[in-house]
C-alpha cells in the first residue's frame, strides 16, 4: 500500500463536510462538485488533490486562495503552510465567506482567514507577494494581475480556458505549464 502523500493527508484533516451546506453534507464522499448556493460549488476533491499537488504547498508559505467559496481549500492550505505560514481566502460572495469562517472557526487555524473580496480587485494585491497563488475559478485568459502578486520563484495554479495551468514567476518572466482539462465556476473580474 502507497503511502499518503502530505496532500492527502492534509484533505483527511480538513473533512470536506465541515465546508458543506448541511443540505449538501451526505455527499461530501462522492469525487465530484457539490453545490454550495450562490451558483458556486464546493470542487471534487480529485481536482483539487491535482491542483495541491502542483501548487506544491510547504510548510512557512504565504498562500493566496483566490475564489474560496466554502473555505475548504483555505483550510487545507493552511495544513499544508502550519502555524509559520499564512492563508488568506478571498470570496466575492458575502454568505459563502460567513459560512466559510464558519467551518474555519470549528478548527481554528489562526494562520487561515477567509475574507470579503475588494469590488473591482482581483486577489489581494496589498497584501501581496505570496509564494503561492490558487485560483478556484476561470478566467478566460491568465490575470496579469494575479501573476503580478507572485513573489519571485512563486507559484500559480488557475485553470484557464478549460486548462489547467501552472505559472511559475521567474526574474525574467513567467513559466507556464499545462495539467489537463478541467471545468471550473468562470472568475468574475469585476
Amino acid at each position: 500500500m502507497q503511502r499518503p502523500d502530505r496532500v492527502e493527508a492534509a484533505m483527511r484533516a480538513c473533512p470536506r463536510e465541515r465546508f458543506l451546506p448541511p443540505a449538501r453534507r451526505a455527499s461530501a464522499h462522492l469525487d465530484a462538485p457539490v453545490a454550495i448556493g450562490h451558483q458556486q460549488t464546493n470542487s471534487q476533491p480529485r481536482t483539487v488533490l491535482a491542483m495541491l499537488r502542483l501548487l506544491d504547498v510547504r510548510p512557512g508559505l504565504s498562500v493566496l486562495d483566490v475564489g474560496s467559496g466554502s473555505g475548504w481549500t483555505a483550510a487545507i492550505l493552511g495544513e499544508l503552510v502550519g502555524p509559520s505560514g499564512s492563508v488568506l481566502g478571498v470570496e466575492r460572495i458575502p454568505q459563502l465567506v460567513a459560512a466559510a469562517r464558519d467551518a474555519l472557526a470549528l478548527d481554528p487555524r489562526a494562520w487561515v482567514r477567509v475574507e470579503q473580496a475588494e469590488t473591482g480587485v482581483l486577489g489581494a494585491p496589498d497584501r501581496a507577494p505570496f509564494d503561492r497563488v490558487l485560483v478556484s475559478a476561470e478566467p478566460a485568459a491568465l490575470p496579469d494581475a494575479l501573476v503580478e502578486q507572485l513573489r519571485p520563484g512563486g507559484v500559480m495554479v488557475i485553470p484557464v480556458a478549460g486548462e489547467m495551468l501552472r505559472v511559475v514567476r521567474g526574474s525574467g518572466g513567467t513559466t507556464v505549464t499545462r495539467h489537463g482539462r478541467y471545468r471550473f465556476v468562470p472568475l468574475v473580474e469585476d
